[in-house]
C-alpha cells in the first residue's frame, strides 16, 4: 500500500563573486502529474519510526518514459534536521524532469542513533529506489545522490563506503549513485576533519575522502570560502583525489559565504547561483535539458 502524507571532465575550481545577500514498507504507485507537494513513500520500518521518501514527480506528459532521479539527504550533523530542508532543490529538479526525492533518516536527537545508522538508512533509501525504479518510472542506471553538510556526507559515502549496510538487505542491489551533487559537504571525517571524535572507531571506512577509488561518480561540490566547518582545502583535496581516480569533479567556490549558504532561507541570491551550477552539471550528464537562456 502506498503511504501518502558519461564522466565529466575534471575542471579547476570556479569562484562566484559576492553580490547582495532494513524493512521495505510498501511498493510505490507512481502518479502522472507534476507534484508541488511530495508523495510520501515508506521505505523502512525501524524501532523508533517509519522512514519516508518525499518524492517530487515531474509532469509525466512533459517528461514521458523513464527519467533520471536524485535522492537528497538533509544536513544537521547526523543529529537533527528533516527532509523538508531539501524540498526547494528537489522541487526545482522535478520541474526539470527528474524524479527528485528527499529522504528521511534516523538522527541522534530523534532516534538516539549514531552516524553509522544514518548511513545505513541512506543505503536502504538508495536500494529501495533502485529496486522500485520501474514503478517510480526511474532509470535505475541514472540515480544521483545529493545533500548538504552531513547530508552531503551521506550522499558521498554512498559512493565510497563499505560495511555500513543493514545485514538483512539484498546485497545484490547496488547502492552506488551515478552522480553526486554536494553542498558544503562533510567529506573528511579523519583526525583533522569534521566529526572525528564521534566516528573515531570507524572513520577509516566512513570518511569519503579516505575511500575514493576508480569508478567514483562524477561530482560537483559547492562551498563557501568562509565556511567554518568545511575548509576550501578539503574541497580541493577531494576533487584532486576524484580526478586522480579517473573521474570528473567540479569545485565551485562562493566568496565570503558561510556554511549553509545554499539554502533559499539563507540567501535567495546564492540559492539561485547554486541551482544554476547544479543544473549545468546535470545538463552536461544528460539528466536535464540544457538551458542556455
Amino acid at each position: 500500500m502506498l503511504v501518502i502524507a558519461s564522466v565529466l571532465l575534471g575542471c579547476a575550481a570556479t569562484r562566484a563573486e559576492p553580490g547582495g545577500e532494513g524493512d521495505v514498507v510498501s511498493a510505490p504507485t507512481p502518479i502522472e502529474a507534476a507534484t508541488v507537494e511530495p508523495q510520501l513513500i515508506g521505505y523502512k520500518s525501524t524501532a523508533s519510526r517509519e522512514l519516508f521518501l518525499h518524492v517530487f514527480n515531474p509532469d509525466a506528459a512533459a517528461f514521458p518514459g523513464t527519467r533520471p532521479a536524485i535522492i537528497f539527504f538533509h544536513g544537521g550533523g547526523w543529529v537533527e534536521g528533516n527532509a523538508q530542508i531539501m524540498y526547494d532543490q528537489a522541487r526545482h529538479l522535478a520541474e526539470q524532469g527528474m524524479v527528485a526525492i528527499s529522504a528521511d533518516y534516523r538522527l541522534e536527537q530523534t532516534d538516539g542513533t549514531d552516524p553509522r545508522t544514518a548511513l545505513a538508512d541512506a543505503i536502504s533509501a538508495m536500494r529501495y529506489v533502485r529496486t522500485h525504479a520501474r514503478a517510480l518510472k526511474i532509470d535505475p542506471e541514472r540515480i544521483a545522490a545529493g545533500g548538504g553538510s552531513a547530508g552531503g556526507h551521506l550522499a558521498a559515502a554512498l559512493a565510497t563506503s563499505h560495511g555500513f549496510e543493514d545485514p538483512d538487505e539484498a546485497s545484490e542491489v547496488t547502492y552506488r549513485p551515478s552522480a553526486l551533487v554536494l553542498f558544503n559537504p562533510v567529506i573528511d571525517n579523519g583526525p583533522n576533519g569534521y566529526g572525528f571524535e564521534r566516528v573515531s572507531a570507524y572513520w577509516r571506512q566512513f570518511s569519503p575522502a579516505h575511500n575514493i577509488t576508480r569508478g567514483h561518480p562524477p561530482t560537483i561540490i559547492m562551498l563557501g570560502t568562509n565556511d567554518q566547518l568545511i575548509p576550501v582545502a578539503t574541497g580541493e583535496a577531494y576533487c584532486d583525489k576524484v580526478r586522480a581516480a579517473g573521474s570528473g569533479c567540479q569545485l565551485h567556490l562562493y566568496e565570503g559565504q558561510p556554511h549553509g549558504f545554499f539554502r533559499q532561507s539563507r540567501s535567495k541570491l546564492y540559492y539561485r547561483k547554486t541551482l544554476d551550477a547544479m543544473d549545468a552539471f546535470l545538463a552536461a550528464l544528460g539528466y536535464i535539458a540544457r538551458n542556455d537562456g
